[in-house]
């Protein structure tokens, strides 16, 4: 069902590109540092240390990655970041998980050998899955990003009077695969001036935005963009089901342990130490070696008369059919369906 949207605060996917020495990775730390307010700031570089020349000025922590570059060590280090409590994480620079040693062509190459393939198209089926994981950890980190990438001319072909194509320059191109900068919510285009332009934003307060040495300036203006109401605070409950032994017989994940909760609440209101209860009570009849749809129904018929103080006990073994129908029939109670998932009981799908 369609609901109002809502604003609510949000982490940063920034962009920021350009040819050698125009301030990227200075302009990736300025504005890290004033968007982390305080908290810790992270740099992948892979640019031999060049963030390190600029510790005098910027206070944060490095990892410094040699080839190869394969795209799963970005998804790596947005993972250490995340469990690491860093605010933000600056990956500098894209550019090499692309076209540096063990990259994304070198891997779709290797790909194109193997399969003895002419060229690499078909080799691509095999390679964008691996791209694609990199950019999921990108737009799904629970940190900020900004992400620095190498430029260069790009052209495009054109007809002349004589109907001959000849390439015109357009411009400079950041070295990654095609369309990566959409990723992003915000793109800034360097110069050799160490002028910031935007060429892509979400944000309309940067719209069209030119800065001379950007830094704090971008960042005060992406902040207040990407405050908006708290996000929804996290039930508790369905990491608590979780935790109970032998969970994975009927939950395959947090979304399923939530399934759960709301089949028990769907008529009736909620106790979480009776819903825990009713969780630990299936899975134990899994595994005394109940059927999953008779053990889910009894669960919530458990739950029901728990809330009533009716004591009910659940099955321990295969029961006989008549017993099966007097549980799982005329017994249950109203609005309680016996027709639940049976991946695990309770998946995410």
């Amino acid at each position: 069902m369609f609901a109002p949207a809502v604003k609510t605060e949000s982490k940063l996917r920034l962009a920021i590109a350009g040819p050698s020495g125009s301030g990227k990775t200075y302009t990736a730390l300025a504005v890290a540092t004033a968007l982390a307010d305080g908290g810790k700031v992270a740099v992948l570089d892979t640019e031999h240390g060049s963030a390190s020349k600029y510790a005098d000025l910027f206070a944060f922590d490095v990892l410094n990655e040699s080839a190869p570059f394969h795209p799963d060590k970005v998804t790596a280090a947005i993972n250490d970041a995340g469990r690491g409590g860093y605010a933000v994480l600056i990956l500098d620079s894209m550019s090499h998980f692309w076209n540096g040693p063990g990259g994304m062509t070198d891997i779709v190459d290797d790909i194109a050998r193997r399969m003895k393939s002419p060229n690499s198209f078909a080799a691509w089926k095999d390679g964008t899955p691996i791209q694609q994981k990199m950019i999921e950890a990108i737009v799904s980190a629970p940190l900020h990003i900004i992400a620095t990438m190498r430029s260069k001319q790009d052209y495009i072909l054109e007809t002349d009077e004589r109907g001959k194509q000849r390439p015109r320059k357009v411009g400079m191109a950041p070295i990654q695969r095609d369309g990566f900068e959409y990723e992003f919510d915000v793109f800034m285009d360097m110069d050799n001036d160490n002028t910031g332009m935007i060429a892509k934003t979400r944000c309309p307060a940067l719209t069209n935005g030119v800065f001379r040495k950007p830094g704090a300036d971008v960042a005060n203006i992406l902040r207040d963009w990407l405050h908006g109401a708290p996000p929804a605070p996290i039930d508790p409950l369905p990491a608590a089901i979780l935790a109970l032994p032998n969970s994975n017989l009927a939950f395959s994940s947090a979304a399923g342990a939530a399934k759960f909760i709301d089949t028990l609440t769907a008529n009736a209101r909620r106790d979480d130490n009776l819903i825990l209860k009713a969780a630990a009570n299936l899975i134990n009849a899994l595994a005394d070696g109940v059927a999953g749809k008779d053990a889910a129904a009894a669960a919530q018929l458990w739950y029901i008369n728990a809330l009533n103080g009716v004591a009910v006990n659940m099955p321990s073994g295969p029961a006989p059919v008549a017993a099966q129908d007097d549980l799982f029939g005329e017994a249950q109670p109203a609005g309680a369906s016996s027709e639940l998932e049976q991946d695990r009981i309770y998946s995410d799908r």
